[in-house]
Formats: C-alpha cells, structure tokens, sequence
C-alpha cells in the first residue's frame, strides 16, 4: 500500500529548520529509505512562491500565494510503500517527533486493484 503523507507545520510558514532539526530528519530519512518504506519525499517552497487555480463551470481563478491561512499550508509531502494504513501511522508520529508540532495527513493512494468487483 502507498500512502501520501501532506506535512502542515504548526510554525509559521518559512520557519528555518536548526542543524540539529536538519541532521534528525537526515537520520529519519536515511532510517525510512533502508527499511524500504520512503519512496519519494519533498518540501515546499514558501506560498508567496505558489498559486491556487479553481476551476467553476468552465472558467478557472487563479490567485497567487501568499495565503493568510498558515495552518492549511502544506509544508511538505513523503510518498511512503507499507503494509498498513497503521503502519503508515507509526512512522508518520516518528516524523512528527523530529519535525515537531503540526499535522500529517495520510492519504492512501489508489490502486487499480481498488476498483475490482468483490
């Protein structure tokens, strides 16, 4: 199973990581890619960088970053290969550990397999 893990700090947006925030991640990463669970991982650039297009009907709006709303950024994303949904759990409270507070969501990723008539 994959699972998409969207990282929401509870910092404010553009908060530097200390050499000791950065080196702990290291460890994490270098931890989840041996135990072949970490498949791809990323941060995101600031929202002033950013943009949100909204599509209605047929005409789309596109607004600029940056967004006031600071507890809706999304900070970051790791694309995790594991057996469970609680095991996606677990190691999602060990990045929470390292990074600190905020919220991960956990989105299951589908799979063609989720479409077959049971």
């Amino acid at each position: 199973m994959r699972f998409l893990c969207l990282y929401k700090p509870a910092k404010p947006e553009g908060t530097p990581p200390s050499e000791k925030d950065m080196a702990d991640m290291g460890k994490l990463i270098t931890e989840m890619k041996q135990a072949g669970v970490l498949l791809a991982t990323e941060g995101c650039l600031p929202s002033a960088a950013g943009a949100r297009v909204r599509q209605t009907g047929v005409s789309y709006t596109v607004k600029d970053g940056p967004f006031t709303e600071s507890k809706e950024l999304v900070a970051g994303m790791a694309l995790l290969q594991v057996k469970s949904k609680a095991e996606c759990i677990e190691w999602t409270k060990r990045f929470l550990k390292v990074a600190g507070d905020g919220e991960c969501e956990v989105r299951q990723i589908f799979d063609g397999s989720d479409c077959v008539p049971g």
